[in-house]
C-alpha cells in the first residue's frame, strides 16, 4: 500500500473525496455525578485514569479519614481512593452496595488520587466544554467553594448548572490530613 504511488501523492479513486473535520471548540472534560445527582467535571488533562473498580479490590485502612474509602493498587502503585462527594461537604453517601465503584484517578505531579464517584455521565462523559461561556460559580457550599473554578449552566429553568473542579486544589487540601 505504502508503494502504491497514489497513496503517496493523494491521487487516485476517493481523491476528490475530504473528510470534514470538525474542530472542538473549548477545552476537553469529564462529566460525572457524586451521591446528591450533583454533576460535576474535571479537565482531561489532570485526569490519569478513569476506571471501574470492584469494592473488595479497595482495602479499607483503620484509623484515617472517614474520606478515604481506602487503597488500592493502580500498575503496581498503591494510591488512596477518597469518595468526592463527601469530601466535598455532600450530606448523601457513596452507594457502596454494587460489585463496582467509578473511580477517576487525579495526579499532579508525582501525586495520584483516586476519586470515587456515584456514576460517570453515560451519554456525554467526555465532552468538549467552551471555557467562554463558563462563569464565576453562584449559590456554592462553603465546603466546595475553594475547589471549584467555575460552572456551566446546563438548564436555566430547572437551575441545573455543570460544575468544574480544580483536581490541584483537591490534591493538595489540609482535609486529607483529617
Amino acid at each position: 500500500m505504502v508503494g502504491n504511488p497514489d497513496f503517496l501523492t493523494g491521487q487516485g479513486a476517493d481523491a476528490s473525496e475530504f473528510q470534514e473535520l470538525e474542530t472542538p471548540e473549548g477545552e476537553l472534560h469529564l462529566r460525572f455525578f457524586v451521591a446528591s445527582g450533583a454533576e460535576l467535571a474535571l479537565p482531561a488533562t489532570g485526569i490519569k485514569e478513569v476506571l471501574s473498580q470492584a469494592l473488595d479490590r479497595i482495602t479499607p485502612i483503620p484509623n484515617v479519614s472517614p474520606l478515604l474509602l481506602g487503597t488500592l493498587n493502580l500498575r503496581g502503585r498503591v494510591i488512596w481512593v477518597a469518595d468526592l462527594g463527601q469530601f466535598l461537604g455532600d450530606t448523601m453517601q457513596l452507594n457502596t452496595d454494587r460489585t463496582e465503584i467509578p473511580v477517576i484517578a487525579i495526579e499532579d505531579q508525582d501525586t495520584i488520587l483516586g476519586l470515587a464517584v456515584e456514576a460517570i455521565n453515560n451519554s456525554t462523559a467526555m465532552d468538549w466544554l467552551p471555557t467562554d461561556e463558563m462563569r464565576m460559580p453562584v449559590q456554592v457550599p462553603d465546603s466546595m467553594a475553594q475547589y471549584i473554578k467555575g460552572e456551566w449552566v446546563l438548564d436555566e429553568s430547572e437551575e441545573r448548572v455543570l460544575r468544574l473542579l480544580d483536581q490541584i486544589a483537591i490534591l493538595r487540601s489540609a482535609r486529607w490530613a483529617l
